[in-house]
């Protein structure tokens, strides 16, 4: 089964007129929907919202962009300061968003949406310059083939087409589903490259309860319909989890099934997850202490953190705990004073933090509280 092809020919059907079977019910800020022209609103295909994870001044990609329907929502959110990337590799579909582009521009005050002709897998290289390149340098030799694969060595290292640790937020509405099997470890590494350090991913996806059996999965009508391809729901985290993404969690999880085929029934998910802070792994005075409800929890590293207990931490894990997903399970804990020197980290894991080292500092357990 060709899934590129299967997947641009339904899309781009879907780009001209709707299709119903390709849309999951989803709850969107009508708000935000409001300036949107119609003609995106009818063309958009989800099954998910991971724009409501925008903030202001965040830089946003979205994979698989379509239309421009989520592209245009998060613009909204990230004002002036913000910017939002789309990347597609639907022709029809970028031609609808972009032809929106100028009047979208006028309506938010700025022109800081921009659509980008690519693979969801391979960030580095835009398919708008591969155009441009066979269109002046014919491919008709081996040398010729040769020389081709060479400038797609030097884009994706000196002109990617997007940047490495240049983005805020990385999202995507029902689309890492259609991208093929053998390419999904590069897809993920792609998301993971481009994320600024401490940036995060919303991932709105369709997952099922169990593997999809090799005939179902080798069906394009299914494949392209969100069905096939779908991840099962464990290896969809797992997959982020080896990448190196932390904080990884379902925010979103509907209870009904979208569809049920063969007893496998298949649901919309948002997934969230963070890349980790780049913060020197020195030793801060810092400590971190589990709020509850659990008697303690474990970390995907392996650190055990008891409730009520002061676990010396590292500046390094310091950050990732207390700005990520995890912030509001954890009380953040200041020393008064910062080591004169900082040294490199060697406490062992789960190792207590006395209290006269954090004595006089600052409390933050993630809420105002009421004082």
């Amino acid at each position: 089964m060709d899934v590129k092809n299967s997947v641009v020919e339904r899309y781009s059907e879907g780009a001209k007129a709707r299709e119903e079977s390709l849309c999951c019910p989803v709850d969107y800020d009508r708000e935000l929907l409001k300036i949107l022209p119609q003609e995106i609103i009818d063309r958009d295909y989800g099954c998910g919202d991971p724009s409501r994870y925008a903030k202001t001044g965040d830089t946003i990609l979205d994979l698989g962009s379509g239309g421009g329907k989520i592209c245009y929502m998060a613009a909204q959110l990230v004002g002036n300061e913000g910017s939002v990337i789309g990347v597609d590799m639907t022709d029809d579909m970028l031609a609808l968003a972009r032809s929106h582009q100028a009047a979208m521009a006028d309506k938010l005050g700025s022109d800081r949406v921009d659509f980008r002709k690519g693979h969801i897998q391979d960030l580095a290289l835009s398919l708008d310059k591969v155009g441009d390149y066979i269109a002046t340098n014919p491919l008709t030799t081996l040398d010729d083939l040769e020389a081709f694969e060479a400038w797609k060595r030097k884009e994706r290292r000196d002109n990617p087409m997007v940047e490495s640790a240049s983005v805020d937020l990385v999202v995507s509405n029902c689309v890492l589903n259609l991208v093929a099997e053998e390419d999904r470890t590069q897809m993920i590494s792609e998301i993971f490259r481009v994320l600024k350090p401490g940036g995060r991913v919303a991932i709105s996806d369709i997952v099922c309860d169990e593997y999809v059996p090799e005939h179902l999965r080798n069906d394009p009508h299914l494949w392209s319909g969100c069905i096939s391809g779908a991840f099962q729901e464990k290896q969809f985290a797992d997959t982020f989890l080896a990448a190196g993404f932390i904080g990884v969690e379902y925010d979103k999880w509907d209870g009904d099934p979208w569809q049920t085929v063969e007893g496998i029934e298949f649901r919309s998910v948002t997934l969230t997850a963070y890349k980790p802070s780049d913060v020197d792994a020195l030793e801060g005075g810092q400590a971190v202490i589990y709020k509850g409800p659990f008697k303690e929890v474990k970390d995907d590293y392996g650190r055990v953190y008891g409730r009520g207990d002061r676990i010396a931490v590292s500046e390094r894990f310091f950050a990732n705990i207390t700005e990520g997903a995890y912030k509001d399970h954890f009380i953040a804990v200041q020393p008064a004073e910062a080591p004169a020197e900082k040294s490199g980290f060697c406490k062992p894991s789960g190792s207590l933090r006395p209290v006269k080292e954090t004595k006089g500092g600052i409390h933050n357990s993630g809420d105002t509280g009421c004082c």
